[in-house]
């Protein structure tokens, strides 16, 4: 009887850890709650196969790269090599703001700039289906005196100082993350107002911006010549990269964003290529400008953009009129109702407003010197940052 109960009672935990093997397995967040489905998708075959096919390993480092003006959202991953390759480019469904940085809560502006993204960033249970946080403000944000919160990558195509793509793009960049962060303990973003190519720069070079977009281009200039990621700290209130100590220095380096940078030197592998590729681009940018290619307005008088391909998909959605504006551009933009994109070649509001810019130029405004050199004579960035309160509009639709 005794050997027929033990047998009983063995078959009963057989069977019951055998039902637990066939119960699915749900991914647990730091906290131990429950992951909700869509943050726990893995990637899809398809993009699976195109790993395989540009010999990117499933769980290598990822580097984001978002561009306002072009209105796109490239993903870069490491391959085999070590060197990154751009994996997919998604086009954002809406960003808001205008081109520059974020300077306060409340002016809707989308960062600009060089940010780390650790796995606390992540978020599962956003309103907006998914989301990463940018990590807004980093330590130059805040050494430059600029505040603001939960700015995002998320879902939904809908921004209030974020980037939101769909549902669908945000849950395959999202799943992309999660596998980069099972593999290291970070990612970088790095946010662009466009292409710092010297075509772009050319067309804004009257943008008070251009002293920091000047900076951020020396960190695009190491990525895009040697396909590795720039190393990034912040002293003296700007950014530094790929810093390494000098040669005959015994003493650690320590950045301090708000005080002076210590003795280093740029990693001369990076710098040799670097150097080649920001003195073509200086050569084509000085033509450019003793060519006078027109530049374009300051401000657009638009809450931010969406990429051309979303206006037909998504006919509800506007690009409204600037519902907060820098300081100095509020009485020069009229008080006219939103106009919704509804042609195939950029929107009614864009091309309304560059009429009206024409004949009363925004470019006219706050014009610096239109020197010939790309990164020569740059003012330190915090100069361009203005301390008086933003321009609020009546409310229009977002």
């Amino acid at each position: 009887m005794a050997l027929i109960c033990a047998t009983l009672v063995r078959a009963l935990v057989l069977s019951a850890a055998f039902a637990g093997a066939l119960t699915p397995v749900r991914c647990l967040s730091e906290d131990g709650n429950q992951l909700p489905a869509n943050a726990t998708k893995e990637l899809s075959p398809e993009l699976l196969s195109l790993l395989r096919q540009k010999k990117m390993p499933k769980h290598s480092p990822i580097i984001l790269r978002v561009f306002k003006e072009e209105a796109e959202l490239e993903v870069w991953k490491q391959d085999t090599t070590g060197h990154f390759q751009i994996l997919k480019t998604y086009p954002i469904c809406r960003w808001s703001g205008d081109l520059g940085p974020k300077l306060h809560e409340g002016d809707r502006q989308t960062p600009e700039g060089f940010y780390t993204i650790t796995p606390k960033l992540m978020n599962p249970n956003s309103n907006f289906y998914l989301a990463i946080n940018i990590g807004f403000p980093n330590a130059f944000d805040k050494a430059n005196d600029r505040d603001g919160t939960f700015l995002m990558i998320h879902g939904d195509c809908s921004s209030s100082g974020c980037y939101a793509m769909t549902d669908e793009q945000i849950g395959e960049i999202y799943a992309l993350a999660r596998a980069s962060l099972s593999g290291q303990p970070s990612f970088q973003i790095q946010a662009y107002p466009f292409r710092l190519t010297p075509a772009n720069l050319a067309r804004h070079r009257t943008n008070p911006n251009m002293a920091f977009w000047k900076m951020l281009k020396i960190g695009t200039d190491h990525f895009e010549a040697t396909h590795l990621q720039p190393k990034v700290e912040v002293c003296n209130r700007r950014y530094v990269f790929d810093a390494q100590p000098p040669s005959n220095s015994t003493n650690p380096m320590v950045f301090d964003p708000a005080g002076r940078c210590p003795a280093f030197v740029v990693n001369p592998k990076i710098a040799r290529a670097a150097l080649v590729k920001q003195r073509a681009d200086e050569v084509e940018y000085a033509q450019l400008v003793k060519d006078n290619v027109p530049v374009v307005p300051i401000y657009s008088g638009l809450d931010g953009a969406m990429n051309k391909v979303f206006p037909a998909r998504f006919p509800s959605k506007i690009v409204s009129l600037a519902i907060v504006l820098p300081p100095g551009s509020g009485s020069e933009l009229p008080q006219l109702p939103a106009i919704p994109w509804t042609d195939n070649d950029g929107s009614l509001a864009n091309k309304f407003f560059g009429a009206l810019l024409g004949s009363n130029p925004a470019s006219q405004r706050h014009v610096p010197s239109t020197d010939s050199t790309m990164h020569g004579g740059a003012a330190d960035p915090a100069t361009t940052a203005s301390s008086a309160a933003p321009i609020t509009r009546p409310a229009f639709p977002d």
